[in-house]
Parts: C-alpha cells; structure tokens; sequence
C-alpha cells in the first residue's frame, strides 16, 4: 500500500502502522520540546524545531533498522502532510498591521535582504557546482525564516530529506554565530545605528525567529520590538515567493515534457494559499488573541513533529555527499547577510 494512500481510506492494520509512526513522531517532538527548555540551549535560542531534527536523524542513524518498516507510513504523513498544514497557520502570526508598523525602512529592508539572499544563493550554488534543490534550501533557510522556510521551501520543490537537513544544518550554525557576533560588534562601537535601525539590521539578517530575539535581546533590548517585526516581514514574503517558485516550476516541467498548460490547473501547492489566507484573517483581528496564541503553539509542536520526521528520513552517508560546498554557500550568504545587511540599512537609512 502505497504512503499516500488517504489516511482514513487505508486497511485497519495499515492504519494502525501509521498511528504507530505519528505517535513515534509525536515522541521524538515531546522529547526536542523538553531538550530545548534545557539552560543551555534555552540560553542559546536554540528552538525545538532544531533539536527535532537533530533528535530524528541520531536515532535514524545511530540504530538503523530499529524502526519498524510500516511506521515509515506515519513519518511521511508527519513529513509531508502535516508540514503542510502547519505551514498554512504559520501566517496566524503575522498580520498587515505590524508589517505596517516598522514603516517603510523596515518593509524595504525585508524585501531586498530576501530577493537578495535567494538571488546570491542561487548564483553562488551554480558556481560551486551545487545541485539546484540544495542551493534554494540553503538560501531560504538564510533568507527568509530559518528551518521553517526549508520546510516550506522542500515541500515545494519535493527535495529529498537529506538536501534539507543540510540546509537546517546551516541555519543553526551561522544562526548561533550571528547570536554571539552581533553583540560584540555592537559593544564594541561598529554597529553605528540608532535603536530602530539597529533592529531592522537584526530583523533583516539574523537566520530564525527565535535567534532574531535573542540576538536583539543580548545587543539592546528596545531594539527587539522593531527586529521581531521586521523579521515576521521576512516571514511573510514566504507566501509570494513560494507562489512564484510554483508557477516557475510548474511551467518548467511541462515545458520539459513537450506539454500544454492544462487549463485551471493550480500551479502552487495549496498550503501556501492557506498562508497568505490566514495571515488574511490574523490582520482582520476575527478571532481572540488567546485563540491564536492557542493554534500558534500547537503550530509550533506539529512543526516540530514534521522536523522530527524529517530527521528520522535523513542519512548521514547522503548529507556527506554534497561535501563542503554548501558550507561554503551558507558561509558566503552569512557574510553577505552581515555586511551586506548593515550596508543595506546604512543606505535606506539615509533614502526613507
């Protein structure tokens, strides 16, 4: 029986394969939740999405062949469909207002760190020889939103697990660097910005969420309001950005297989719809705040499950196979992120 075969469709026994994978999913998730409250990767801004990941793939590759063969049905479930979902009520987080809030430096600096970024990326990804699907992971986990712009970025492209865990690699590391670097740059005198234009930097060129709070937090603390902010900007150019990468795709594989365009065919996934839809209705204020926090962080706990998954599809033997290059390629957008970002904040400091 095949993995995707509807849930509620498949034989009772495949069905209780399937519950057997989530719940093991579901496990793992509880187990990266409890991890990440650890002082030290509290302190560190490290987010339970990334210890899921790195909890999946120990298991997967420290006891390999443990898992049983048919709760690989359930995992796929929590890699694939689940991650979509979660994906959609991400954009309960993020609403026309607060975009609005940070002005017009704060929305010119969003755009032009993340066309840049996935731009740089995928320029530099072909000079190094990089396979397409692993240049884009790696630029939009740099560009946009960290491991949960993988996520969304490999479920469109269908990317195998692996090119992804990579690329979530990358994220943590020059994530974690940027949380260290940028504080000391600024105590020591050579971030010359004001407290809003200190935070646009921060928001524009920090890798995750959570590391763009802490780092923000660590540097000056009335700057994390204005970097929070800006960051959720960079969330939000997930949506159009993914639109974009479907019609391109679309148009790229019919036009590889000598096919017409088949008329009313959708050529996004329909995840990325329910984004842009929920964001929609997150800036109409239609539902109470306790009610979004609530979805919020189960959101949080199915992306973890879906990072958990991910992990446990991972090999290491095949994330050794793209070799040093695409540290090479985060390390070149890290530096543009750095530099790049204080040079683009400097400039529209100066024209808005």
């Amino acid at each position: 029986m095949s993995a995707t075969t509807p849930f509620l469709g498949a034989p009772p026994q495949n069905r209780r394969a399937r519950l057997d994978g989530l719940l093991f999913v579901l496990l793992l998730a509880v187990a990266a939740y409890q991890a990440a409250r650890l002082p030290w990767l509290a302190g560190a801004g490290v987010s339970p999405l990334v210890v899921a990941i790195v909890l999946g793939a120990a298991y997967s590759n420290l006891m390999p062949g443990s898992m049983p063969a048919d709760w690989s049905a359930g995992v796929n479930l929590a890699a694939r469909k689940l991650l979509r979902i979660a994906v959609a009520f991400y954009g309960l987080r993020i609403s026309v207002q607060e975009l609005m809030s940070v002005g017009s430096l704060g929305l010119a600096m969003a755009a032009v760190m993340v066309v840049g970024t996935l731009t740089l990326g995928v320029v530099v990804g072909r000079l190094l020889r990089l396979d397409r699907e692993t240049a884009l992971l790696t630029a939009a986990g740099s560009a946009i939103c960290g491991a949960a712009a993988v996520l969304a970025f490999e479920s469109t492209l269908r990317s195998a697990p692996h090119k992804s865990a990579v690329a979530v690699a990358t994220v943590v590391l020059f994530g974690t660097v940027s949380m260290f670097l940028y504080p000391v740059l600024y105590h020591a005198g050579w971030l010359q910005l004001d407290s809003t234009a200190l935070g646009v930097f921060i928001g524009g060129s920090v890798h995750e969420v959570a590391q763009v709070v802490a780092t923000a937090s660590a540097v000056d603390p009335s700057t994390t309001h204005a970097a929070t902010i800006v960051k959720m900007a960079r969330v939000a150019l997930l949506a159009p950005l993914l639109l974009i990468m479907g019609v391109w795709l679309s148009r790229r594989s019919r036009s590889q297989a000598g096919e017409a365009s088949p008329a009313g065919a959708p050529p996004v996934p329909w995840f990325v719809l329910g984004f842009a839809a929920l964001v929609a209705v997150n800036s109409l204020n239609v539902l109470p705040q306790d009610v979004v926090q609530t979805i919020n962080v189960v959101d949080t706990f199915a992306l973890t499950m879906a990072m958990a998954a991910l992990g446990v599809e991972t090999r290491l033997s095949r994330m050794r196979q793209a070799g040093p290059r695409v540290l090479v390629l985060a390390l070149v957008l890290f530096v543009w992120l750095l530099a790049g970002g204080y040079g683009v904040t400097m400039l529209l400091s100066r024209l808005l």
